[in-house]
């Protein structure tokens, strides 16, 4: 069995599945509270379940909410020592692209990134396997869309501004998803997680590391004046 846990915005997620086959899930709007609410929230997830059956942990890893992204690596971590399990490490904009593998067309996540940037990559499934066209990286969305060219899914963390935005550059060749295609699911990262162990692609427990696009600001300490 693989417990997946997904902490990487204001609305958490955990999944139980065996085989990449979901067998309970729970999502909840978190805030900023994952250090308090993800542990017995787990808890709750896995009650009468024998933790020695879970074999992985699988975990989105960014990019999205530092403290969240934090919390839930380190606990994940923590967790596959304690179950003496595999962990898997896997982006939080694949996990959100994922959910819109169906489509035809590239899918195109977006998270907020500050500054009036964003988060983003490109995937589509082509000859039946899911690729990454463009790698995770910040950027502006006027200059992301100026290098879309053809009809795009846009999916993620989207305000009906950044829609209207969208669909104004883009016009017709923009799919963009709206109200429940929008919410956040570990099912999908159970699944991406379990194609990568089915491979026997795990990863280096010690070496498994947040995926920070843009260090986080930290305000230098003022100095006394005399």
């Amino acid at each position: 069995m693989e417990l997946s846990i997904d902490t990487s915005s204001e609305t958490a997620s955990i999944a139980l599945s065996k085989c990449g086959d979901v067998i309970a899930e729970l999502t909840w709007r978190s805030g900023y509270n994952h250090g308090v609410e993800l542990l017995p929230n787990v808890d709750h997830l896995m009650d009468g379940i024998d933790r020695s059956r879970i074999d992985a942990v699988i975990v989105a890893i960014g990019p999205g909410s530092f403290n969240g992204i934090r919390v839930g690596l380190a606990t994940a971590k923590g967790l596959a020592v304690s179950f003496n399990s595999s962990i898997v490490g896997i982006s939080t904009l694949e996990v959100e692209a994922y959910r819109h593998a169906l489509h035809r067309e590239p899918v195109c996540p977006i998270f907020n990134a500050g500054r009036g940037e964003i988060a983003t990559a490109l995937f589509q499934n082509r000859d039946a396997r899911w690729q990454r066209l463009m790698d995770e990286h910040i950027t502006t969305l006027d200059e992301l869309c100026a290098k879309l060219k053809t009809k795009t899914v846009f999916c993620g963390q989207i305000s009906e501004e950044i829609a209207a935005e969208i669909t104004g550059h883009m016009e017709d060749r923009a799919i963009v998803a709206r109200g429940a295609h929008l919410l956040r699911r570990a099912g999908y990262l159970a699944e991406l997680g379990w194609r990568r162990i089915s491979n026997g692609d795990t990863d280096n427990l010690d070496r498994l590391q947040p995926l920070y696009l843009r260090k986080p600001a930290i305000t230098e300490k003022k100095k006394n004046i005399v």
